[in-house]
């Protein structure tokens, strides 16, 4: 039996009171607005006489009561505003119920009201909305935490609990306006994209979520079984593959917001879903996609902020381009003093072990060398920086340096210590790539779990000609981050992944 606090039986008894006052206290009818909180407090001015007749909607907040008069306060969705209510104004009869018992007895903070009246100022100049009619449109029966912000502006009983936060986001987003701004800016950097790229006449696509192969990426996925089909079936890891087949079916330019899926560890910068941005271009190249990033984000910066530069995590960031290009091997010699491009895969597994980097041994010569990358180099990397030129046991679906052997036409975006972004030149030769499936099979063999598998669709569609192409995959969610200047990416989810509530 569900059990509840002395308050929220006070509230269920009010509820009983409104319905046998013959109150719905959850009516079906349309309310309909003319005006918000935020347009009231930009645009109302006295000598103007405006606003004389509005009709507002939204949640109580706070509430003092004065007798036969009472001030409240209502949140919208756009901001908040004072609201002025005098019995005699709203009960202009001998039946003062709707006052006595209703507003003061049986409303509590967290209704949902719908207003009517007048706009004016009050003798401390406070913009107040004057109450001719009050409506009562949804009964809140939990008490929502009271947070107050006293006179210098500091905030006393917030609901920063970051559990609490994460696990009840709705009630998060009621009483704690700054987490509405993070998902408003969110909102914000996506809308700049898309209107970049559909200005440069990209198509947005959708591509499938349950795939008969997890491939385009090295990763663990997600598996599911379809039980007319009798097939298993992945959750995308990413979607690529897909949209490389769109650029040979003759689009110039494809992309698409992707949900991706990863069954694989969570921290402050990876929960299993996530948003990924994949772009591709035809008759481009990586050199074409790294100026084509900088200014984008530039873009993003200036809508955003106003300005190329942000503060993150007490550093500040200058997304303004060009950016800085390291090669893979050259940012590991600056870190480490060691050439190791050339050695072998024996050699890597000692070199690894004198610096105490965990191994397994299903790691091939890619995964090593990126093992020593991410533990000298990522975090030194706080500026906008590009490192380029990978190794091609790195990169199964990039084409081949066209100066150097052994390495792609790869590079990948880090700011604050983090991979943003992974681009290429992507592989369009069929022979070639089926080569480099045929050596991540082996891997798989091995024992390595994210080895990719043969797309044996994709290659087919590759022997139809697919032109030369430059695509990119950017992480939606930590980008969201550095602009909100977040370091958990549950705090860019609305409903992150969660461990199970100890019951």
């Amino acid at each position: 039996m569900e059990k509840h606090t002395e308050q929220e039986l006070t509230r269920r008894e009010s509820l009983r009171e409104l319905i046998s006052l013959g109150i719905n206290p959850y009516p079906a009818e349309e309310f309909v607005t003319n005006t918000t909180a935020s347009e009231i407090k930009d645009h109302f001015s006295e000598s103007k006489k405006n606003f004389q007749q509005i009709t507002i909607a939204g949640r109580m907040m706070s509430r003092r009561i004065m007798g036969k008069a009472s001030f409240f306060e209502i949140k919208d969705s756009t901001g908040r505003i004072q609201a002025y209510i005098n019995r005699d104004e709203i009960c202009p009869t001998e039946d003062k119920t709707l006052y006595n018992k209703v507003f003061k007895k049986h409303l509590d903070i967290g209704d949902i009201l719908g207003l009517s009246g007048e706009v004016f100022k009050t003798k401390v100049g406070e913009v107040s909305v004057r109450v001719k009619k009050i409506t009562l449109l949804s009964k809140a029966l939990k008490p929502l935490p009271i947070v107050k912000t006293d006179s210098d502006g500091v905030t006393h009983d917030a609901f920063k609990n970051t559990e609490l936060r994460y696990r009840q986001r709705a009630l998060d987003l009621i009483v704690n306006d700054e987490s509405w701004c993070v998902f408003e800016t969110r909102t914000k950097i996506f809308n700049t994209i898309r209107k970049r790229l559909n200005k440069e006449g990209y198509m947005e696509v959708e591509t499938p979520i349950l795939q008969p192969i997890a491939g385009g990426a090295a990763a663990r996925p997600f598996i599911t079984h379809h039980n007319t089909l009798d097939i298993p079936l992945f959750l995308r890891i990413a979607n690529e593959l897909y949209l490389k087949r769109l650029i040979v079916g003759g689009k110039t330019g494809v992309y698409e917001f992707a949900k991706d899926f990863r069954n694989e560890g969570m921290d402050r910068t990876h929960n299993p879903e996530f948003t990924m941005l994949e772009l591709y271009v035809a008759y481009k190249d990586y050199n074409w996609m790294m100026v084509f990033i900088e200014g984008l984000f530039q873009e993003i910066a200036q809508e955003v902020f106003g300005s190329t530069k942000t503060s993150y995590n007490q550093k500040v960031i200058n997304f303004k381009g060009p950016y800085k290009r390291i090669p893979f091997f050259d940012a590991i010699k600056k870190e480490t003093g060691d050439d190791i491009s050339k050695m072998t895969e024996k050699e890597l597994l000692v070199y690894c072990k004198s610096k105490k980097i965990e191994t397994h041994k299903s790691m091939g010569r890619g995964k090593l060398f990126d093992a020593v990358f991410s533990t000298f180099c990522e975090e030194k990397l706080i500026q906008p920086t590009y490192i380029t030129d990978y190794p091609i046991e790195m990169s199964p679906l990039t084409k081949k340096h066209r100066e150097t052997e052994g390495l792609t036409e790869r590079f990948e975006l880090f700011i604050n210590g983090k991979e943003i972004a992974n681009a290429y030149s992507e592989q369009n030769n069929p022979i070639e790539q089926r080569k480099s499936f045929e050596e991540q099979v082996k891997l798989a063999e091995r024992g390595d779990d994210e080895a990719m598998l043969i797309d044996n669709r994709f290659l087919s569609a590759m022997e139809y000609g697919m032109p030369p192409t430059s695509g990119i995959g950017i992480g939606m969610d930590r980008l969201t981050m550095l602009f909100t200047n977040k370091t958990s990416i549950q705090d860019v989810l609305f409903f992150p992944q969660m461990k199970p509530e100890r019951t």
